[in-house]
């Protein structure tokens, strides 16, 4: 009687208790799912198939780097140097292969050397020099950052061709990250389900003591763990490489934290024990087609930051509430659940194509809108040069009727790929870009040049590729001008040192170019230093208080932008305006100010506002079939304590 009242109970209810036990088990892909179902009712471009290739190939990087960190993870570890090793990885592979006439595939076997030795360091100083998994692999990440740069000497390096096929398409249409991703997803599945190594990830992760006194060698597999993490970081470092046609010292800067939050968003537990490659693989599908159809909805990219932020925590709070609430995730390597999952993995592409179907017809009726549709991609709003750009292109496209999407790739140059590549599949009538990197961005151009899409570069120029325009300031001339200007200021000779740009931007190499030109005709003014400041206020603030440390008599400063000079400034304190007389580039209004205040001597002003609205405007004309000059000089000027008030940028 009691046996046959409990069946009845539990088949009353067991529809309802399967499907909630299906979605607790399965939060990532449940998660999936409903993702790819709000963009895909959200926004007609989403569902093409040039744009879901173009999800799978911003989500290969992470998740190979994923992969890597999966295997840390379960065994209750942290690796927060991956996207560091990355870089390295492909720095060393490019500089042997192209500065040193290394045979090609001696050259990745280098690249993956590298990335096991760092590995191996991280796994040393972890089992044997007992430094927490955290602090040690913070300082890889700092040391492989640091080698890069060294490496490379700050600039990037171009890429093999034969590798740089690793970017491509086969066929013209199957891109080749993701097959690397599928192939090193399917390496991951099988070191984690079907090797001795990892069922020891499971068991360290669950119980480090336990797993030790049942005689497994915990510290020898520690050194394999992080071994595998480094040979994954280097085969993501070498695909994002190819992407970019080119080995960036800067590049995967932060990727440890997508990665990671991938393995988590995965179902993986940072306490160890469990995780899946599968999880880890939709987590860095979730993350892709969030920034993908957030770009393509024109959400701001401030507020994208904020909605990753917080999908984040939401997809962890949902791995606590599906825990609490008794689910099982299926360990790999254990032999009861996997045809379980293989169904729930089918029954989810069944559900997820047949609602996206639906949906679709949202958008099947639907006429594009009369405005042309253009693109464009800044390489950061994080300083007011490119906020003001930004400013005078909205007033142009408003005035000319132009729908605008502005991207910001946080001077990312695989973020900026992305967003171009996004543009290209979103069939975007013209774009205009503001290269992070002009190697970089050569590969994406040329992708919008063979869709037929007009493109116009803006401040700095596109190598390896075809624009329809370069709209930008004589930076040659511009740089001579400041050169004129602090020497006359100094009368002809003293000691200065220059704050160079983000090294490999086509804006920093004439600005320099023009530095060395103007200074000739003053052999009396002496060079202590030149250091890169990348553009940035915080680290011309660094570098210019270290130089003052080696080089206290400094009597001038050439920065290679106002942002660079303001950080000098505030560096110098009481000797700027005084003592030490500072010249800044770009006339931005924080420049202006402080040209005004006498604290900045003098800014070769560019009036950025002007760059955005002529670079808008060509646009239009190219798109229209007009002829439009293929370089656009914008004139500078020297903006002074005397004629500040009367500049208008």
């Amino acid at each position: 009687m009691a046996a046959d009242t409990l069946k009845s109970t539990t088949g009353a209810g067991g529809g309802a208790a399967a499907v909630r036990r299906l979605l607790l088990d399965n939060g990532a892909l449940t998660a999936l799912i409903v993702l790819v179902v709000a963009m895909s009712a959200l926004s007609g471009d989403f569902l093409t198939t040039d744009n879901l290739l173009n999800v799978g190939v911003q989500a290969a990087v992470t998740a190979i780097l994923a992969f890597g960190v999966t295997f840390v993870i379960v065994s209750a570890g942290i690796d927060l140097s991956v996207g560091s090793v990355a870089a390295l990885s492909a720095t060393v592979l490019a500089w042997s292969a192209t500065s040193h006439g290394v045979p090609v595939v001696l050259a990745v076997v280098l690249a993956v050397a590298t990335g096991i030795a760092a590995g191996l360091v991280n796994g040393f100083l972890i089992a044997y020099g007992k430094l927490p998994p955290f602090i040690a692999t913070l300082a890889m990440l700092s040391v492989a950052r640091g080698l890069s740069l060294v490496i490379s000497e700050g600039s990037p390096i171009a890429f093999p061709d034969s590798v740089s096929h690793l970017g491509d398409t086969l066929g013209g249409w199957l891109p080749v990250p993701v097959l690397v991703m599928v192939v090193m997803g399917l390496i991951a599945a099988f070191v984690l389900g079907r090797t001795y190594i990892g069922r020891s990830m499971y068991a360290i992760g669950g119980n480090e003591e336990a797993a030790r006194l049942s005689g497994l060698r915990v510290k020898k597999q520690k050194l394999a763990i992080y071994a595998l993490s480094g040979v994954f970081a280097a085969a993501a470092g070498v695909v994002l490489a190819s992407r970019l046609s080119s080995a960036q010292p800067q590049a995967a800067d932060g990727y440890e934290l997508d990665a990671i939050a991938a393995v988590v968003i995965g179902g993986a537990s940072l306490a160890g024990g469990t995780g899946k490659a599968s999880g880890t693989l939709i987590g860095a599908l979730i993350l892709a087609v969030l920034r993908n159809g957030l770009n393509l909805l024109s959400v701001s990219a401030f507020w994208q930051q904020v909605v990753i932020g917080v999908v984040i925590a939401l997809a962890v709070l949902l791995d606590t509430v599906r825990r609490r609430a008794g689910a099982t995730p299926v360990a790999a390597g254990t032999g009861g659940g996997k045809g379980r999952q293989a169904a729930t993995y089918g029954l989810a592409a069944v559900v997820t194509v047949a609602v996206v179907g639906a949906t679709s017809f949202l958008h099947g009726g639907t006429s594009s809108t009369a405005n042309p549709k253009v693109g464009l991609a800044l390489s950061t709003l994080n300083n007011p040069f490119f906020v003001q750009i930004q400013s005078g292109a909205k007033a142009e496209a408003k005035k000319l009727g132009v729908d605008l999407t502005v991207t910001d790739a946080q001077n990312d140059a695989s973020q900026q790929a992305n967003q171009l590549q996004n543009f290209t599949s979103s069939g975007y009538d013209a774009i205009v870009v503001n290269p992070v990197d002009s190697d970089a961005a050569g590969p994406a151009v040329r992708a919008a040049d063979k869709a037929e899409i007009p493109v116009v570069a803006v401040d700095r120029g596109v190598n390896k590729a075809t624009t329809d325009a370069l709209v930008a300031s004589d930076n040659v001339s511009g740089g001579e001008l400041a050169a004129k200007t602090v020497a006359e200021k100094l009368g002809g000779t003293g000691k200065i040192v220059i704050l160079q740009g983000q090294a490999g931007t086509s804006a920093a190499r004439e600005r320099a170019e023009g530095f060395a030109k103007g200074l000739k005709a003053y052999p009396g003014i002496r060079v202590l230093a030149q250091q890169p400041a990348d553009f940035d206020r915080t680290k011309g603030l660094d570098v210019m208080s270290n130089l003052l440390q080696a080089h206290p008599d400094v009597q001038g400063v050439i920065a290679a932008n106002d942002e660079m000079a303001l950080g000098a400034i505030k560096a110098l304190g009481s000797k700027a305006g005084k003592s030490v007389q500072v010249v800044g580039f770009d006339g931005t209004p924080d420049g202006l100010t402080a040209v005004g205040n006498g604290t900045l001597y003098a800014s070769v002003a560019q009036q950025p506002s002007e760059l955005g609205r002529i670079a808008v405007d060509n646009a239009l004309k190219a798109l229209q079939g007009k002829k439009v000059a293929e370089t656009v000089k914008v004139p500078v000027k020297v903006v002074t304590k005397e004629n500040v008030a009367g500049f208008s940028g």
